[in-house]
C-alpha cells in the first residue's frame, strides 16, 4: 500500500472522507484555507532559495502575490472583500516572518523535499510505502538537523501533543530514509506557527520511531481489512466538516442539502419535521425538570441542615438523606508502600484506555493474542444539538 501522513490522518479523522478521497478518488474543489496555505508555503520556499543572493522582502511578497493570483481562481469567495483580506493576511504574515527570520541566518539544505520510506509488516510480509513533503530542513551544526513545518492555522498544540505528533514522527522516518547516516538523536522537529510567530520543537528516540511504524501498520491493516471485507468506512462528524468538500454526498449532511435542493422528492418530510420538533421539545422539558429537581434538592438539604433532621415529610411522602463514604487513595503513595510485595499486581487494575494506547508498541505476537480475545461492541446513539455551537447530549 502506498500512503501518506495526510491520508492516514484523514482516515483517523473520518474514515468515510478517506474512502471518498483515497479509494473512490472523488475530486472536490479546493477550499480557500488550503489555497491560502499553498500560496504562503510557495513564498516561503522562494524566500530561502539563494540564487546567488537571497530574495529581498519585497521580492518575497511579490512571490506570494504571484502564487496567490495563480491559485485564487480555483476557489469561490463569499464576498468580494474576502479575497483582499487573504492577500492582506498573507502579506502581513510573510512581512513579520522575514524580519524575524532573515534567510541568511539559516542554513536551509532542503526545501519542500519529497521523501519515500518503506515500512515492512512482519506479520503479513507486505511492504508499504510512506510518502510526503517536508517544508524545510536546516543543518544547524556539523551533525544536527532540524525539520521545520510551517502552519498557517491559529491553534497551537500543547507540548504533550507535539511530543506525540504523528506528522513530525513520519517526517523523521522520511529523513532517516533519505539520509541514513544521520544520527536519529541529532534531529530536531519543529512546527512554526506563522500567525503567532512561534516555533515549538520536539524530538524522537529510536523506540518512539518504532512505535510510530507500529501505529502506521495498525492503521494500514485496518484500512486494508475494511477494503478486503467490504466493511463500512463510517462518517465521523466534527468541526472540520465545515471545510470538507464531500458534505453534499455525506450521509451526515446529505439530508440538509436535499431539503435545500430536492424538497419535492423527499417523502414524509412534514412528518419528520414534526417528529424532530417534538423530540427537541421533550428534551427541553426533561432538561428543565432535571434543573428544577436539583434546585429542589438544595432547598430540602438546606432545611435538613438548619433543622438538624435526616428525613422530611410531606403529603406526597417522605425524603431521606443518606451519606455514603468511600475512601480514595493516592496511588503513588500506595505504590511506594506495596511495590515489591506479592500482592502488588492484584492492586493494578486493567484499563482499556491504557491498553488501546499501548497496543501499537507491543510485539506482533502479543497484539494478535489481544485482538483475538477482543469483543466488538456496537452501540447506537442519537445525538441532538439545537444549534451549531450547542453542546451535544448523547442518549442510548
Amino acid at each position: 500500500m502506498r500512503t501518506s501522513y495526510s491520508a492516514l490522518e484523514t482516515f483517523k479523522t473520518c474514515p468515510l472522507k478517506y474512502k471518498y478521497q483515497e479509494i473512490d478518488r472523488i475530486k472536490t474543489p479546493k477550499n480557500v484555507e488550503a489555497v491560502f496555505g499553498s500560496a504562503v508555503h510557495s513564498a516561503l520556499k522562494f524566500m530561502f532559495q539563494k540564487s546567488p543572493l537571497y530574495p529581498s522582502l519585497d521580492q518575497t511578497l511579490d512571490a506570494f502575490r504571484d502564487s496567490w493570483d495563480a491559485r485564487k481562481a480555483t476557489v469561490e469567495f463569499a464576498r468580494p472583500e474576502d479575497e483582499q483580506a487573504y492577500v492582506k493576511l498573507g502579506m502581513s504574515l510573510l512581512d513579520r516572518f522575514y524580519k524575524q527570520n532573515p534567510p541568511w541566518n539559516f542554513n536551509a539544505v532542503e526545501l519542500e523535499t519529497r521523501f519515500e520510506t518503506e515500512i515492512e509488516d512482519k506479520r503479513t510480509g507486505e511492504k508499504h510505502i510512506l510518502t510526503g513533503f517536508i517544508d524545510r530542513i536546516d543543518k544547524t551544526d556539523q551533525d544536527t538537523y532540524e525539520i521545520i513545518d510551517y502552519k498557517t492555522s491559529k491553534k497551537m498544540p500543547s507540548q504533550k501533543d507535539l511530543d506525540e505528533n504523528l506528522q513530525l514522527s513520519v517526517y523523521h522516518l522520511g529523513l532517516a530514509k533519505k539520509w541514513p547516516h544521520i544520527d536519529p538523536s541529532k534531529v530536531k522537529l519543529s512546527l512554526y506557527f506563522l500567525k503567532h510567530r512561534e516555533k515549538i520543537s520536539t524530538s524522537r528516540n529510536i523506540k518512539q520511531l518504532e512505535d510510530t511504524k507500529n501505529l502506521i501498520l495498525e492503521t494500514v491493516r485496518e484500512i486494508e481489512k475494511r477494503k478486503k471485507e467490504g466493511e463500512d468506512f463510517p462518517p465521523t462528524p466534527t468541526v472540520l466538516c465545515d471545510w470538507c468538500g464531500y458534505r453534499k454526498i455525506c450521509p451526515m449532511w446529505r439530508h440538509m442539502y436535499a431539503k435545500e435542493y430536492e424538497r419535492d422528492k423527499i417523502k414524509n418530510e412534514d412528518e419528520l419535521e414534526a417528529a424532530i420538533g417534538e423530540y427537541f421539545r421533550i428534551k427541553d422539558e426533561s432538561s428543565q425538570k432535571t434543573k428544577r429537581l436539583n434546585e429542589l434538592k438544595n432547598i430540602i438539604y438546606a432545611f435538613m441542615a438548619e433543622q438538624k433532621v435526616e428525613r422530611v415529610f410531606g403529603k406526597e411522602g417522605c425524603l431521606t438523606k443518606r451519606i455514603s463514604e468511600k475512601l480514595t487513595y493516592d496511588m503513588d503513595e500506595i505504590k511506594n508502600l506495596m511495590e515489591g510485595s506479592e500482592r502488588w499486581q492484584e492492586v493494578l487494575e486493567p484499563s482499556e484506555k491504557k491498553l488501546i494506547k499501548l497496543l501499537p508498541s507491543l510485539s506482533d505476537t502479543m497484539r494478535e493474542k489481544i485482538e483475538k480475545i477482543g469483543v466488538k461492541k456496537t452501540t447506537t446513539i442519537l445525538t441532538a444539538s439545537k444549534s451549531k455551537n450547542a453542546a451535544e447530549d448523547d442518549e442510548e
